[in-house]
């Protein structure tokens, strides 16, 4: 890891805190680089028009008691990293070739997502019990490494 990775994901951490998920721990955020340079932001929340679980005052994934890392499509938040790769094809900024940051080891969703866009590096902080995603990356020859401050 060298000072651009610190950098990086010290920005994530910021990114994060705009997430509008009522979960605890679960703020994430994303930022995707190419060449030292932020191309798109991305953090965990509702579609846009659409009200969140804070707005609501409640997460409906607790009301249903679903397990963290499960029925990812029972949630109104689009993950950060999604969503930084949608703003990416919404501005028509190519991510091929870039690198990721990410508070949060991505999930199999996020993975193909990742995959299919040309991200060729993820960095995250902290990890995601998800084998098959890791899997999925392994095979697609992304590099993949864990955020470790010195």
């Amino acid at each position: 890891m060298d000072k651009w990775d610190k950098r990086f994901m010290d920005m994530c951490e910021f990114v994060s805190t705009w997430s509008s998920c009522a979960r605890s721990g679960r703020s994430v955020g994303a930022i995707i680089t190419k060449n030292k340079r932020i191309l798109t932001t991305g953090y965990n929340g509702a579609p846009s028009g659409i009200f969140n679980c804070r707005d609501k005052g409640v997460c409906m994934r607790d009301e249903l008691g679903i397990p963290s890392g499960t029925q990812h499509e029972k949630c109104y938040a689009v993950h950060a990293e999604q969503n930084a790769i949608i703003q990416a094809a919404k501005l028509g900024v190519s991510v091929d070739g870039a690198t990721l940051y990410c508070t949060h080891q991505p999930c199999t969703i996020c993975t193909k997502m990742i995959i299919n866009s040309g991200i060729s590096r993820i960095v995250y902080k902290y990890p995601y019990p998800d084998k098959f995603a890791q899997e999925l990356l392994e095979e697609a020859g992304i590099e993949c490494e864990q955020f470790k401050e010195d």
